[in-house]
């Protein structure tokens, strides 16, 4: 496995000198080579940052029973060590970097759009408290645990969700600690849209336009539909969009 890893990692590097991308280039390690501790690291922060990706961490790694606990059982009513402090952390980095990224969003002149927009603008004006700070299972735990802290980006469905367990809609039973990304009802309580995410909704909706004209009338019916209600999502998003100089 260490050879193998130390392949891929050749193999990385090489493609980003064909395709001139030095950023993308996995530069030597100080402490040695990378090892499979380190390797699970990386993998777990890229796969914790995809909809469902918690479910998904606990797959790659094995732990079916894990998985079908977080599915089941609820996030928070599992005992938190091995891999369920790893999942906690990257849960907490991934909402860091969604923070920020908000954050930077909002002081570029940028808007937001839905029921939890006010409260949005206020958890991201907190987004520097996450810079240069390093989350171990401790720190992630605490964050998880305070609800006001943690906005989740659901790319999947063009949302941000700024979790509130009172108000989801993606489960009924009121008490998991994170959302389930993939059931991610549009009526949310908990739902942010960025006009980044309109202009995502619109490219989608033009695509399926595209696929429509295509295909056979049923298939298109629906895919023009489809379409239709994208558009109105982004044009809803206009209207009522609000800024940083709106909320204070």
């Amino acid at each position: 496995m260490r050879d193998r890893i130390e392949a891929f990692i050749a193999w990385a590097n090489a493609e980003a000198t064909k395709h001139d991308v030095p950023a993308e280039a996995i530069p030597p390690d100080p402490h040695g080579a990378i090892g499979t501790a380190r390797f699970r690291r990386s993998l777990a922060w890229h796969i914790a940052r995809r909809p469902g990706g918690l479910v998904a961490l606990a797959i790659q790694y094995g732990h079916l029973r894990t998985a079908f606990s977080t599915i089941t059982d609820g996030y928070g009513s599992r005992s938190r060590n091995g891999i369920h402090d790893l999942i906690d952390i990257e849960t907490a980095r991934a909402v860091a970097d969604t923070v920020i990224g908000l954050n930077d969003h909002l002081a570029d002149g940028g808007g937001v759009s839905g029921p939890a927009a006010r409260r949005a603008i206020k958890a991201a004006a907190k987004a520097p408290r996450f810079a240069g700070t390093v989350i171990i299972a401790a720190t992630a735990k605490r964050l998880i645990a305070n609800e006001d802290a943690m906005i989740y980006d659901n790319p999947q469905a063009f949302v941000l969700c700024h979790y509130k367990r009172a108000q989801a809609l993606c489960h009924r039973d009121g008490v998991r600690d994170t959302p389930t990304l993939d059931r991610c009802v549009p009526g949310c309580g908990n739902i942010i849209r960025t006009d980044e995410h309109a202009a995502q909704l619109r490219e989608r909706a033009e695509f399926l336009d595209k696929r429509a004209a295509f295909a056979a009338r049923p298939i298109g019916d629906r895919l023009r539909a489809n379409a239709i209600r994208l558009r109105d999502l982004a044009d809803t998003h206009d209207r009522t969009r609000i800024t940083v100089k709106d909320a204070t």
